[in-house]
């Protein structure tokens, strides 16, 4: 059976994952400054980056339509189609991704589709594509698919670490409180995603550094990770990733670590310097 995987642009594949893989990607639009940005393969960091530092306000983001994922579906052609989304407590896109099976299957009513809700953002999508990846691309029928990547959702861990949660803040993805906290201390907050794919605070230290080594303390304490891949993604920041890298090379037992730039959606609440893991 044919499959294709279809992906929000929140999901940071890296481009040779994507092209080398069966993806599709419905994206999201971020407006700013006059300008309205489609998060696809036309997408420019450094030009995004830039409007973010010459504008006081907040960058916004717009969830794909159902129409986009119909699109998507009839490019796709294939015999299973399986959908990630950003968690549906952050964006309408899991929303849109349901209307549009919903249509779809009024038209194809023996059509395989199934929309699975990250619960989470950037490494922790990309993490669950690469599941249904392994899993489909073995041979695996759509039920199994389904059910074993359901049952990975429900031990993925997310943890990020921004410089600041400003972004995060204005667009309504976490309350004011925890963003003037960092103001007011100068401390750095490690950062996680409940089961319901909101985002909780896990931890606090003075700078990124410490905040990052207490990120790896806590996955290397986290038996679950052990033969699990880790998914890092990092805005503008290689270093920053290469430097989580070498800390779990030296206490965490992964089977991968796999490295990408933040996509546009990504760039906009993980700002310069935000770095994201998931596994």
């Amino acid at each position: 059976m044919s499959f294709k995987i279809i992906v929000d642009s929140c999901c940071d594949l890296t481009a040779a994952q994507f092209h080398q893989g069966p993806f599709l990607r419905a994206p999201l639009t971020i407006s700013l400054g006059g300008e309205d940005i489609v998060d696809d393969e036309t997408f420019d960091q450094t030009h995004l980056l830039w409007l973010m530092r010459e504008n006081s306000e907040p960058p916004k983001t717009a969830c794909p339509s159902p129409a986009q994922y119909l699109d998507a579906f009839a490019e796709a052609g294939a015999d299973d189609l399986y959908v990630v989304t950003l968690s549906a407590l952050l964006s309408g896109s899991h929303n849109s991704a349901a209307q549009a099976r919903a249509l779809w299957l009024e038209e194809h009513p023996a059509a395989h589709v199934h929309i699975f809700n990250s619960c989470s953002a950037a490494a922790g999508e990309v993490c669950v594509a690469l599941k249904i990846l392994e899993l489909a691309g073995a041979g695996r029928d759509f039920n199994t698919v389904v059910s074993e990547t359901s049952r990975f959702l429900t031990s993925m861990t997310t943890y990020f670490v921004l410089e600041d949660l400003d972004h995060l803040r204005k667009n309504g993805r976490l309350t004011g409180a925890l963003s003037l906290v960092t103001e007011a201390l100068r401390i750095k907050l490690l950062m996680g995603a409940t089961h319901e794919g909101e985002i909780k605070k896990v931890s606090q230290a003075l700078s990124i550094k410490q905040a990052l080594s207490k990120m790896v303390s806590l996955m290397a304490a986290d038996i679950s990770h052990v033969g699990k891949t880790l998914s890092i993604v990092h805005c503008n920041n290689p270093d920053r990733a290469f430097y989580v890298k070498e800390l779990v090379l030296k206490s965490c037992q992964f089977k991968d670590i796999l490295i990408s730039d933040a996509r546009g959606v990504t760039t906009v609440y993980a700002n310069d310097g935000g770095v994201v893991v998931a596994f």
